[in-house]
């Protein structure tokens, strides 16, 4: 049965993305699966450890397509205005896991939208999110930062990613930047509408100050997350950073709705 939340030592991407996902039970709900979405941390086309590896993204590829028989994409809206997500993959490494791998990558930010609604939410009563998500199992592959309006970039903040910017780039300078007003209340209507069905977040290095620069978490924290529940991993991400979850307004806002953060402080308490 696949944990809530589950951290593993990081010594290499090949070793320990197979290692987490197997002592996580993930497999056994990836093997269920016809098409298996990755979601990486692609912001911009900053180096590590402000996007994600390529490295983490190649390990998990070929992770999941050795234990799964299922469709693998990998998918990502980038928030940066001035490159395409497509310019991004190319710039960070990705087309050629692609090529390596024969796997699609998707721009999140052109395609395909549903329309959603849910009448109690107080930002997005109604929100449009791109359609391959609901035909998807999603994993969400985030780096772990600090972020200077969400506290936290862990699961549940990586998914603003999804968001299309012909509905929520209102001004600014981000493709995304609808979100940023009521960074909190948006991150946790967004994930009522669509959480991630699985989270692998990169906590080998960390970063505590700031999500596009600053410095590194020193020594680095050295771990990966998995997990299940979103809630329970993000709590578990904000104590590597040394932060308490309960301060962190979105992931209160999740627990007892999706998820559990006492789960994650646990797992966290238990290293």
């Amino acid at each position: 049965m696949a944990k809530p939340c589950h951290i593993e030592n990081y010594i290499s991407a090949e070793e320990s993305v197979h290692t987490a996902l197997a002592n996580a039970g993930a497999f056994d709900v990836l093997r269920d699966q016809r098409k298996i979405l990755i979601k990486p941390n692609l912001v911009n086309a900053s180096p590590p450890p402000i996007t994600l590896p390529v490295s983490i993204a190649e390990a998990l590829v070929v992770a999941i397509s050795e234990n799964c028989d299922g469709e693998i994409v990998i998918a990502e809206g980038s928030g940066d205005r001035q490159l395409s997500t497509t310019e991004i993959y190319q710039e960070l490494g990705y087309r050629q896991i692609a090529v390596r791998h024969n796997i699609p990558l998707i721009d999140l930010n052109e395609a395909p939208l549903r329309r959603l609604e849910i009448s109690d939410c107080t930002i997005f009563p109604e929100m449009y999110l791109p359609e391959i998500l609901f035909e998807s199992f999603v994993v969400s592959v985030p780096v772990l930062k600090a972020h200077s309006l969400a506290d936290v970039t862990v699961s549940m903040k990586n998914m603003i990613g999804c968001a299309p910017p012909s509905h929520y780039q209102q001004g600014g300078y981000w493709k995304k930047s609808s979100f940023h007003n009521r960074m909190h209340q948006s991150i946790f209507e967004l994930n009522r509408h669509r959480a991630p069905d699985l989270a692998l977040v990169d906590a080998s290095i960390g970063m505590p100050e700031y999500h596009l620069g600053g410095a590194h978490c020193e020594p680095p924290l050295g771990k990966l997350i998995v997990g299940t529940d979103p809630v329970a991993v993000d709590a578990a991400g904000a104590a590597l950073l040394g932060l308490d979850w309960t301060d962190i307004e979105h992931i209160r806002m999740a627990d007892g709705v999706l998820g559990s953060g006492e789960t994650g402080q646990q797992t966290v308490s238990a290293l």
